[in-house]
């Protein structure tokens, strides 16, 4: 930034000024004399603020190229403005620690969402199925930005809480009725199959009608992962949920039973 504006210094002195040798050459434009007066003449800064070299740094507002279509970028448009180290800078959407936890959002990798089944694969009208996941399958998930020189950070943390299981139909009974697993206190969630094929499941669902006539059903499982920030200047706060699901087709056969005298 200060060698950009070291060149336009450089251009508007060599500008003849009026009252000089040549008074027909235009003055300097109206932009490179307001820079002048910013950096150089102490309007507010004296000799583009060398005297507190290593003390700060020059700030410039940038649109984040992922967030274009968000109004607030439009008020990205201040000039060039020094920031001493350690401080917040008052101007709008300035980064702080409230920003890096918004931009460390973004950079959140999820894993998919994957349960195990029992029955697995193939499903049987009337047979409770069970659903859950494991021990470990999902932790929480991470993710820290900082701001060089400034002692600014923040770090995003994004943790599982519910598991939402969706039939694909309304011809099923789901458990629990909202179709919402909470998570266990070991992280896991659902309980696994414990071989009582009457038993109710604490977290699954039972077809009532076969896919004979309407091809699979789409069953889907969503996971809410609740997102929260920590950052510098013992800061933090939350931020909105996010909710991943993935789609599995699933078979429901009809089994006749036969009653033999």
């Amino acid at each position: 930034m200060q060698a950009q504006w070291s060149i336009a210094q450089n251009v508007a002195a060599s500008v003849p000024q009026f009252g000089s040798a040549s008074p027909s050459a235009p003055p300097p434009s109206p932009a490179i004399t307001a820079a002048q007066d910013r950096y150089q003449n102490g309007h507010p800064y004296k000799d583009f603020n060398v005297a507190e070299d290593g003390k700060g740094m020059w700030w410039i507002g940038v649109k984040n190229p992922q967030m274009t279509n968000d109004s607030r970028s439009a008020q990205c448009n201040q000039p060039a403005f020094w920031v001493p180290d350690n401080a917040t800078p008052n101007v709008p959407l300035a980064v702080s620690p409230q920003v890096l936890a918004e931009y460390a959002y973004g950079q959140v990798h999820l894993p998919a969402t994957t349960v195990q089944m029992n029955p697995a694969g193939k499903q049987t009208v009337n047979l409770p199925t069970w659903v859950w996941t494991d021990k470990g399958t999902f932790k929480p998930v991470s993710v820290t930005a900082k701001l060089p020189g400034t002692g600014l950070w923040a770090t995003t943390t994004a943790k599982p809480v519910s598991l939402h299981i969706d039939p694909g139909t309304q011809d099923a009974t789901v458990f629990p009725a909202s179709g919402d697993c909470p998570i266990n206190p070991d992280g896991s969630l659902g309980t696994p199959y414990n071989g009582q094929n009457n038993a109710t499941p604490p977290c699954g669902l039972t077809y009532l009608h076969s896919t004979a006539a309407t091809g699979p059903f789409p069953f889907k499982a969503t996971l809410t992962w609740q997102v929260s920030w920590t950052g510098s200047g013992n800061t933090g706060g939350t931020l909105p949920d996010g909710t991943f699901g993935t789609t599995t087709p699933l078979t429901v056969q009809e089994i006749q039973t036969v009653v033999v005298q």
